[in-house]
């Protein structure tokens, strides 16, 4: 029997509408969807009639987990990755995933299927170079968090990171004191793509402003102007 293929596949970050059609069509093909929280995929499945039984899969899963996503790839049953929101692998466990498929089956087809990506989004419409730029996830809560810091604050090129509504103005506030005299422009996305999406523009301390005054709900996207060779 030959081995069924894996499709990393993005979905919406927000707006249900983003995603593809391709996206639509080959997640009612596959046999079966990996999925980091079965309800919020089951949201997605529901609005665009898709009926592929879901998994889940997230960054806990056990080692009996992967084997039997392992065990459904040998019977030659197809498979479709899907994060919550956006284009798995990036800040998600995807990877471990991969990994451990390749080590069982090296010759495994892995197929990406591209969309949203708030990486992408935010960047987009950026007014800074970013023809180079460097990509830290969600900083650390402890460990290496001060590391973190002062990477972004020396960095020759725009760094973009994530960061929760419960830490944003604490970390704009611990990311000013890094900079010190610096004054670097920032700009900051919350909740992009949905109902109250809304872009933050100007320094640090500006942003941190505008913020307070509005909700915190939201994820938020940050991406750091670092240096002064990318100022026009």
């Amino acid at each position: 029997m030959s081995l069924g293929k894996l499709y990393v596949i993005a979905t919406p970050i927000g707006n249900l509408k983003d995603i593809t059609f391709r996206a639509q069509e080959k997640l009612k093909e596959v046999e079966v969807i990996l999925c980091e929280d079965t309800r919020q995929t089951r949201k997605l499945c529901q609005a665009w009639q898709i009926n592929s039984p879901l998994i889940s899969y997230h960054q806990h899963s056990k080692i009996k987990k992967l084997k039997e996503i392992s065990h459904l790839i040998s019977q030659g049953k197809n498979l479709a990755l899907v994060s919550d929101a956006g284009t798995p692998g990036i800040s998600d466990p995807g990877h471990k995933l991969i990994n451990y498929l390749l080590k069982e089956y090296n010759s495994l087809e892995i197929i990406p299927l591209p969309g949203p990506s708030a990486l992408s989004a935010i960047l987009s419409i950026s007014d800074f170079p970013v023809d180079r730029f460097v990509f830290l996830g969600f900083l650390p809560l402890k460990k290496k968090r001060k590391k973190f810091l002062k990477q972004i604050s020396e960095s020759e090129y725009p760094v973009v990171f994530f960061e929760s509504p419960h830490r944003i103005l604490k970390t704009l506030t611990e990311l000013n004191n890094f900079f010190k005299l610096k004054n670097p422009r920032i700009l900051v996305g919350r909740e992009l793509t949905k109902k109250f999406e809304t872009i933050y523009r100007g320094t640090i301390k500006e942003v941190q402003d505008m913020i307070q005054q509005h909700s915190l709900k939201g994820e938020f996207v940050i991406v750091v102007n670092s240096t002064k060779k990318y100022l026009i």
